[in-house]
């Protein structure tokens, strides 16, 4: 089987990322020829054999120069189009799995897809939905402004994405978010894929709103890497672990942690509320880890904590947690719920309440629960990237 992983950042940037490089690799030990199409990237670590590559586009330039130099890129790329058809040509692959596209590459990619196939070859393709990207121009269903869960832009009207601003908190960049969205609804591109594998029920849900798509969803939950070693937690600190942003809860986790001076908080990862944290005494920093060092702080928390005020999709943070013995206090968001067992391997509390969070944190840490809870973690099993891999050529073959 020879399959044409897509994904708009071909070095390490996010889960997605991580996703498509593990997948590939698993597939190439399946015996499957795997090439990538992405932007060029002088970082880079993966790649194909022609040099085909999109332009680069950064979406993230601050300034009014950059909101509006070459906004149709973001809409419509012929030169990513052209590119990914010729790569079909010369690869002629069974397989075309996309992943991450939206402003970069943009669903022009998906054109040449068609093109390709309009020409007699055979290609399924497969998309995976990091997040609801198809049905929300800001990919959050979140309107940072205000902080709030927002799905108005299911339906297919746009508009309150331009008048939220949702996009960077940019005008234009929203309008071209909305514009974007539009425009590929109104051509029906999302028709041409075959399967849409979603990693929660909540993110299937959503783009089930769109009768285009809901007969191409299917769940399969995201993998995990196997941890080994002693499980058991210390009990030593609470660890919160992942992006250090608004969406994520950090501000209304830091409030509850500043009104627990007692108890020590510890926090890996990183994002542009890192300083916030220097303001918490009790709040240690630790930054970006590695994947055994992230396993042993796992290991040391009493019990993690995911605040989360955005829908999560299928969040690794929880599923690493559990996957080392460590129950986590999660909030009712998104796909978070489907990951936690109350009483086994975690607890729920209501997103963004702030009060609810700083007594169950006080309750929990004060209790024996989470030593309890350490040990039913055990009893859950989440899928490797072996057992996912084979689910996933299943759907591959259509099955």
């Amino acid at each position: 089987m020879k399959v044409l992983m897509v994904n708009k950042f071909l070095h390490p940037a996010g889960g997605a990322e991580t996703y498509t490089f593990k997948v590939g690799r698993y597939l190439e030990s399946q015996g499957c020829r795997v090439e990538y199409f992405g932007m060029a990237h002088k970082e880079n670590i993966v790649g194909n054999q022609w040099g085909l590559y999109g332009d680069p586009v950064d979406f993230h330039k601050k300034g009014i120069s950059a909101d509006l130099v070459n906004p149709l890129k973001i809409v419509s790329s012929p030169d990513a189009r052209k590119k990914v058809k010729s790569i079909l040509e010369e690869f002629q692959p069974d397989i075309m799995h996309v992943n991450n596209f939206n402003y970069q590459l943009t669903p022009s990619i998906l054109e040449g897809a068609e093109a390709y196939r309009r020409d007699g070859k055979k290609l399924r393709i497969v998309y995976t939905a990091h997040d609801p990207q198809l049905v929300c121009p800001n990919h959050y269903l979140y309107q940072p402004g205000t902080g709030q869960v927002c799905e108005k832009c299911l339906g297919g009207n746009y508009i309150p994405c331009i008048l939220s601003r949702c996009i960077h908190g940019s005008f234009p960049r929203s309008c071209l978010g909305a514009l974007e969205a539009w425009y590929w609804k109104r051509r029906k591109i999302y028709g041409s894929l075959d399967v849409i594998v979603c990693p929660s029920e909540f993110i299937k849900s959503r783009l089930d709103t769109d009768p285009l798509l809901a007969p191409k969803t299917r769940v399969l939950p995201n993998f995990v890497r196997p941890v080994a070693g002693e499980k058991k937690t210390k009990g030593s600190y609470i660890l919160y672990l992942g992006r250090y942003s608004r969406e994520k809860g950090i501000l209304t986790l830091l409030e509850a942690c500043r009104e627990l001076p007692d108890i020590p908080f510890v926090f890996a990862g990183g994002g542009p509320l890192e300083d916030r944290l220097r303001e918490t005494e009790n709040v240690k920093n630790a930054g970006f880890l590695k994947e055994q060092e992230l396993d042993q702080m796992i290991r040391g928390a009493r019990f993690t904590v995911c605040p989360s005020e955005c829908n999560e999709n299928c969040p690794f943070s929880v599923m690493e947690s559990i996957m080392n013995g460590t129950p986590v206090l999660g909030a009712i968001r998104g796909g978070v719920p489907e990951l936690i067992r109350p009483g086994k391997t975690g607890w729920l509390f209501p997103s963004g309440d702030k009060e609810t969070l700083k007594n169950m944190i006080r309750k929990i840490w004060d209790s024996s629960e989470p030593e309890s809870l350490s040990r039913s973690c055990g009893d859950v099993h989440f899928d490797t990237i072996e057992e996912y891999g084979k689910k996933l050529i299943e759907l591959y073959k259509g099955h």
